[in-house]
């Protein structure tokens, strides 16, 4: 099999996962490569991701590595078919993350997010989504900005039809007053958030200033679902690009993180209430 140059960010965690295996098994990568019938570098590329790995020969490792967990390791062998979607199309024209994102997302089983002064993404209404692009530094070409605003429309399908995934939105007070826009923008966005909220697969719960501090200010961080809590993933933000963190202390740390905000949150109703408050104001 051919090396891959730039492996996605489910590709790269699969290779961490066969890693995992073979390092808790206390199994030299010598000895992984015999047992797969290939040589060294091609175990050190497949655990960096940078080699595809047929599910055949994830299966003889889990069976090696005395791993036992059927859930888990079939969540391993899917991924190891074509990492292919709709947002291929627009690769090398948007950055790697953006698209590790959408995959992310694409497939995940639940997703949580905590955005503490952004409307959450797919949930952003189109012109609210402009003004964003908009304030970046320096400032995005008018064709970049088209390209984003097409790839966050399709991002928001993961929310719609047939398969619609589960999608908690934790939003800030703060999120919901800045006027990205002005205040017809905001309005009108404030409108679509509570639409939205009417959907059986999209809770959103608002923490007002009232509620004090809370963990992860600043921050806006996704936890995706997967298949097993194994194979679970956190997605946070930053100026630079995303970071995909998933080792277990890290999962550990956010699933408390959002456990927390929640309770700290409105419920649902009283979420509506407080955002249709907000919009009349405006």
């Amino acid at each position: 099999m051919s090396a891959r140059t730039a492996p996605t960010e489910r590709q790269k965690r699969l290779g961490y996962e066969l890693r995992r295996l073979r390092t808790s098994a206390g199994i030299s990568a010598e000895y992984a490569a015999g047992l797969l019938g290939v040589d060294r570098a091609a175990v050190s590329a497949m655990e960096f991701g940078t080699r595809a790995i047929s599910a055949e020969r994830v299966r003889t490792l889990a069976c090696n590595c005395a791993v036992t967990d059927e859930e888990y390791i079939t969540g391993l062998t899917a991924m190891t078919g074509p990492s292919r979607g709709w947002w291929d199309r627009y690769r090398g024209q948007l950055p790697q993350g953006f698209l590790d994102i959408a995959e992310l997302e694409a497939h995940s089983s639940r997703m949580r997010g905590a955005f503490s002064v952004h409307i959450p993404g797919l949930l952003q209404t189109s012109d609210h989504a402009l003004a964003v692009f908009r304030m970046v530094v320096p400032a995005l070409p008018e064709h970049e900005v088209a390209l984003r605003l097409a790839f966050r429309a399709e991002r928001q399908q993961v929310l719609a039809g047939v398969g619609a995934r589960e999608f908690v939105a934790i939003v800030h007070e703060a999120a919901l007053r800045i006027q990205f826009g002005g205040r017809a923008v905001l309005h009108a966005q404030l409108e679509h958030l509570l639409e939205r909220s009417q959907q059986d697969n999209v809770t959103v719960l608002v923490l007002p200033f009232k509620a004090g501090g809370f963990p992860g200010a600043g921050q806006t961080v996704l936890y995706a679902e997967g298949p097993t809590a194994q194979l679970d993933t956190v997605q946070v933000d930053n100026s630079h690009g995303p970071d995909f963190l998933y080792a277990d202390a890290q999962l550990a740390k956010y699933r408390a993180h959002f456990d927390i905000l929640e309770n700290l949150a409105l419920s649902p109703e009283d979420s509506r209430g407080f955002i249709q408050t907000i919009a009349s104001q405006l």
